[in-house]
């Protein structure tokens, strides 16, 4: 009997390059869907929940198709990856376009590496951070099986999440700052970073993904 896997399409995200990476990597009895349906997110195995773009378009897309209730239901109770966007806005509120609420899942905010109190800190490097940069593990996870630890994914972001419960923090990146880059808690492994164009790192995280059965 297959199982799936969905990756939710809310109008946001570059869902045929998640897809397509997921399609390398699952089992021969799992099978990959794109869905806006809230049925088949609800009665999925897994869920995927990509995004990019800004933080007010996503939440506004995500009611207004009705799904932000699947899939925080989603979030509480069977393997779920967040990516880019889909990470930022499981936090409570994030600072971009004057301030917007977020999903709440997690007690934190999403600050922007432009803020003022960071210009020196920042130093002149480029916003958005675009491009290849290390994450380090904070604690073992079975997302992290078979990935040398400070490898380099692929990032695209102007903005970074930053969770009141520090034991979220599942992977931490130097860009200006260090910034929490990855968190996880029970079922939810949230990346900043695109695993679908991080190359084999990032196959190798959404294969572990694949295989995880939600339990750390």
């Amino acid at each position: 009997m297959s199982s799936t896997v969905v990756v939710v399409d809310y109008g946001m995200g570059n869902l045929r390059s998640v897809s397509k990476a997921l399609e390398h990597v699952v089992s021969a009895n799992q099978r990959v869907i794109i869905s806006s349906d809230a049925d088949e997110i609800a009665n999925a195995e897994r869920v995927v929940f990509p995004g990019q773009g800004a933080a007010r378009d996503c939440m506004k897309q995500l009611k207004a198709l009705q799904l932000d209730a699947v899939v925080l239901q989603a979030a509480s109770e069977k393997p779920f990856l967040g990516i880019c966007m889909g990470m930022q806005v499981l936090m409570a509120h994030s600072e971009e376009n004057q301030g917007i609420d977020c999903m709440n899942l997690y007690a934190g905010n999403v600050c922007a590496f432009a803020d003022e109190s960071l210009r020196s800190t920042m130093q002149g490097l480029k916003i958005p951070h675009m491009g290849w940069n290390r994450v380090l593990h904070k604690q073992p996870h079975p997302l992290w099986h078979a990935i040398p630890d400070n490898n380099r994914f692929y990032f695209v972001h102007s903005y970074y999440v930053t969770p009141e419960d520090k034991m979220l923090m599942a992977g931490t990146t130097d860009y200006g700052i260090n910034f929490t880059s990855v968190i996880a808690s029970k079922n939810v492994f949230a990346t900043q970073f695109h695993p679908e164009k991080s190359a084999h790192d990032g196959l190798q995280l959404l294969k572990n993904f694949c295989r995880w059965n939600g339990q750390v």
